[in-house]
């Protein structure tokens, strides 16, 4: 039998590494950005073109390289970092394996220029595919730059399935904030298709942090400074009320290298335990600075993830030292962050008592025991107008597939109770709409299914148009960060058609001259738009049309949230809504609106 196993050709060996270290050109930014600053480099210029698919470049004015070293550095394994087993276990400096520059030149056409401080000429490399296609010497100032053009020209099945342009694109931005948030003291810029996106000079981190993420972040940030045997951590994190319905802004790094460690972002939650809704979540930069013989950084391909030696005394220090900085700052555990609510649908906020509670704009609240008026009923008549016998019939449909579809129960089981308005549906749990139905008990989860009649209402409203627009006595000024302000000129126009009236007013500023005019006069119109724009930004990954990414973003943003206290009237004004939707099921996440327990569920239960 003849030998079956053989080496791997060096450019075979190259591109599987480049599966492992290089995924999408995001990743090819990263390792770029991290070799500048391993140069010592002070200011560092990103030039990215068609999200990196087309080109991304690094200029940088550090050390540089001799031409030995250039074409060296383009070897796999090739480092200065190690020289010794052990040396792994004390790096305190970005690349050290080697792979990075081979696995970008095996999937890439590859441009370096570099020159050291101490010669007159540079030197030019040219590869192709692992292949060094040419090596010349050039004048050029002391640095390095590299270009990276047609990432996986040579690997077309990866470069199929990279993601659309605006996807790519908030990978590259993520990776950048991350280099950028850790190196305050080095001057970054960022152009993506020849338009500056970020211009960030040597600043402190508190002013570096602003210039990402807006001037919106000045007051928002509590600075964190604690010093122990084992750590010492320091940064800033956000005021609770500041807390967002996504997971952005949140930065750790350990020994200045970002990381991905679920256990201590649940640390950096449970200080917040008290502050904050569970749906809610806050921002902070947090660098914690310890011995690199305590942590094993050597655990994943693109380093991002560590192992401690000691996780629970991390956890520990961290939660504590949290607290004790919100703490100084007197943060007391009354907030409500669920005040921004919709009026999309005809509700309005009843600020009087102090709760959020939605209500239809002309109703008068009562008591709850008491039975509405004439006046109130007919409120509700003409708000939802639209429930005529026959789409009263709809939704006795629509509530007989909920429990067939959740207990696949026979026709004669499914009959509902006739006089359905005869029965006052209660609330559970300030989150949980309750009412019988003749086969047992329906619970409608309120926020669920207030996201899914949103949802369907404004995927309506791209067609018809039907949201009308509330004139602003003064134009409102909203201020976003680049970032931000991008994906707002992206969805602006269809933002309108949902009843607002925005305008580019240029410098990432943005007039809102007006708002739907359901919407409570009492809601925060910048706080609306951040979270729209947050969700559209998470919902890229999904691959969502563009009116289907922002109605799914506005519904989530919009719609109530568990623990709000509704009156009789709204939660039957809800079921109403839901069970007339084209798919009253599920919300547009995925997530049940609705369960139904059987009556005969029940009589197990009391045997």
């Amino acid at each position: 039998m003849s030998d079956i196993i053989h080496l791997l050709p060096d450019s075979i060996a190259n591109q599987i590494a480049a599966g492992e270290v290089i995924q999408r050109p995001a990743s090819v930014v990263k390792e770029l950005l991290e070799n500048a600053l391993d140069a010592e480099s002070t200011s560092i210029k990103l030039i990215i073109k068609d999200a990196g698919k087309t080109s991304i470049q690094v200029i940088d004015n550090g050390k540089g390289m001799s031409e030995t070293d250039a074409r060296m550095a383009f070897e796999r394994h090739a480092t200065s970092k190690i020289k010794q087993a052990s040396d792994l276990f004390s790096i305190k400096t970005m690349g050290f394996r080697g792979e990075a520059l081979a696995s970008i030149a095996a999937i890439a056409h590859v441009d370096l220029i570099t020159k050291l401080e101490d010669q007159d000429i540079g030197h030019q490399i040219h590869i192709e595919g692992s292949d060094v296609k040419a090596q010349t010497k050039v004048s050029t100032p002391t640095g390095t730059g590299i270009t990276v053009k047609n990432v996986f020209y040579n690997v077309p099945a990866r470069r199929k399935f990279l993601k659309s342009d605006p996807v790519e694109m908030r990978h590259i931005l993520d990776e950048f904030h991350r280099v950028a948030i850790a190196n305050p003291q080095v001057h970054f810029s960022l152009f993506h298709n020849d338009n500056e996106v970020y211009y960030l000079p040597i600043q402190s981190l508190k002013a570096r942090i602003i210039g990402l993420f807006g001037k919106s972040m000045a007051e928002k940030l509590i600075p964190v400074e604690e010093q122990t045997d084992f750590v010492k951590i320091s940064g800033f994190i956000t005021k609770p009320e500041a807390s967002k319905k996504t997971q952005g802004d949140q930065f750790i790094f350990v020994n200045n290298r970002f990381i991905k460690s679920n256990y201590l972002n649940h640390a950096v939650r449970s200080a917040y335990d008290e502050l904050i809704s569970k749906e809610y979540f806050p921002g902070y930069f947090l660098f914690l600075e310890l011995d690199p013989a305590s942590i094993d950084i050597n655990v994943h391909p693109t380093k991002t993830e560590i192992k401690f030696e000691d996780e629970r005394l991390i956890y520990n220090y961290l939660k504590v030292s949290l607290k004790h900085a919100l703490g100084q700052y007197s943060i007391l555990p009354m907030l409500d962050f669920d005040a921004p609510q919709s009026a999309f649908s005809g509700f309005e906020r009843n600020s009087d008592s102090g709760q959020s509670i939605i209500k239809p704009s002309n109703f008068t609240p009562q008591h709850p025991t008491q039975k509405p008026s004439q006046g109130d009923i007919q409120s509700w008549n003409d708000l939802y107008g639209k429930m005529s016998v026959a789409s009263q019939s709809e939704a006795e449909r629509n509530i007989s597939h909920l429990e067939k579809e959740h207990l696949h129960l026979s026709e004669e089981e499914n009959l509902l109770v006739k006089d359905q308005s005869s029965y006052i549906p209660t609330q559970l749990h300030q989150s949980y709409i309750t009412f019988p139905v003749r086969s047992g008990l329906m619970i409608i989860d309120q926020q669920a299914a207030h996201e899914r009649i949103l949802y369907e209402e404004f995927l309506e409203a791209f067609q018809t148009k039907s949201i009308a627009t509330q004139r602003e006595l003064f134009p409102i000024n909203i201020s976003l960060n680049p970032a931000k302000a991008e994906i707002m000129r992206v969805i602006m126009e269809k933002v309108n058609t949902l009843g607002f009236d925005i305008v580019d007013f240029g410098n990432d500023s943005f007039l809102v001259h007006g708002t739907p005019a359901h919407m409570d006069s009492n809601q925060n119109i910048n706080t609306i738009i951040d979270e729209v724009i947050d969700q559209y930004g998470q919902n890229l990954e999904l691959e969502l049309g563009l009116e289907d990414n922002i109605a799914r973003s506005m519904a989530m943003s919009s719609a109530i949230k568990r623990g709000k206290k509704l009156e009789p009237s709204e939660m039957s004004a809800i079921i109403d809504q839901l069970l007339a939707c084209k798919m009253p099921t599920v919300s547009p996440t995925g997530r049940s609106t609705s369960i139904t327990i059987t009556l005969n569920e029940l009589f197990r239960r009391f045997q």
